[in-house]
């Protein structure tokens, strides 16, 4: 009689434990499913929201930088902002600037602004990706109306966490090279060393391109879109 017992308590516990998972299951897939699909599903994407914030692409003249970046940009959202620093002065830098126009598709609203990046990025809408093209025009641009750097410095460098949506830094390596024989021209090798390194040390994610190809120095790249 014992060892029917026995017998007859197996299989009613075998019943209760299954039966106990699949309910822990169908919660867990309950509490999913209405997370992804009300206001909150924006959990899913958060690590790109914040984690993203602020990325660096950093290359050399012709890398492929801008066009790496532009298509990196675009990967983050639907609704799309390019800030151009650089200012036509001769005939060579204005095709330079239709080419770069030419290639942007209807999704990008421009804004040039080639001093005051810090006031303007605190101006942007949310739900945009925002693409600065590119600080060391925005530099060139300070050191010829002879501005303070340090004090420019820190005003962008402050505006970054207020921004309402990811943005995404061009800026160029210019330290792999010769030393420039004039004066002013070593300025300016050292004022993009030392923007460089407080745009990467405030940004998430920094990105070296070459020959058009991505090597990422900090952070991860985004897989998803806003």
């Amino acid at each position: 009689a014992r060892r029917e017992n026995s017998l007859s308590e197996t299989p009613s516990r075998a019943i209760v434990q299954p039966s106990l998972t699949h309910h822990l299951c169908c919660l867990f897939i309950i509490v999913f499913y209405d997370r992804v699909t009300h206001k909150d599903a924006n959990w899913i994407t958060s690590d790109i929201k914040m984690g993203q914030q602020i990325a660096l692409v950093l290359g050399g003249a012709a890398s492929g930088k801008s066009r790496w970046a532009e298509a990196y940009t675009a990967s983050l959202a639907s609704k799309l902002i390019y800030v151009a620093t650089a200012q036509a002065f001769d005939s060579e830098m204005e095709n330079k600037i239709a080419v770069h126009q030419d290639v942007r598709s209807d999704r990008w609203t421009t804004h040039e602004e080639p001093f005051n990046v810090a006031e303007l990025i605190t101006t942007l809408p949310a739900k945009h990706a925002v693409l600065i093209d590119c600080a060391t025009m925005w530099l060139s641009n300070q050191l010829l109306a002879e501005k303070n750097l340090d004090d420019a410095y820190d005003a962008w460098i402050s505006a970054l966490p207020a921004a309402a949506s990811p943005i995404v830094i061009v800026s160029k390596e210019v330290g792999q090279g010769i030393v420039p024989q004039n004066a002013l021209g070593r300025q300016f090798r050292d004022a993009q060393g030392q923007l460089n390194q407080r745009l990467a040390a405030a940004a998430d994610l920094v990105v070296m391109v070459t020959a058009g190809l991505p090597m990422v120095l900090k952070g991860q790249l985004a897989e998803s879109r806003l």
